[in-house]
């Protein structure tokens, strides 16, 4: 049994992307992905909730933090 058959949603898209000389990397302009990755309150969410490993999750964590510097993301709710 598929696992969105269990639980009624399609699985999400992968932001961890690979490039063509094997690195792994996460976008920080890829700016509607890390959203989802976001609490309402604009909190990183954490690895129960994204389903990443740990290292996947420090470099979202890293991706969403450069974002928020170069102005892309907010740093709280009040423009979520």
């Amino acid at each position: 049994m598929a696992d969105f058959a269990r639980f009624g949603q399609p699985p999400r898209s992968k932001i961890i992307t690979t490039a063509s000389n094997g690195k792994v990397f996460v976008d920080y302009k890829n700016v509607e992905e890390l959203r989802r990755l976001l609490t309402p309150n604009g909190k990183i969410q954490g690895r129960k909730r994204t389903g990443l490993n740990a290292r996947e999750q420090r470099m979202v964590a890293q991706a969403i933090k450069r974002a928020r510097y170069m102005g892309l993301l907010p740093y709280t709710s009040a423009t979520l």
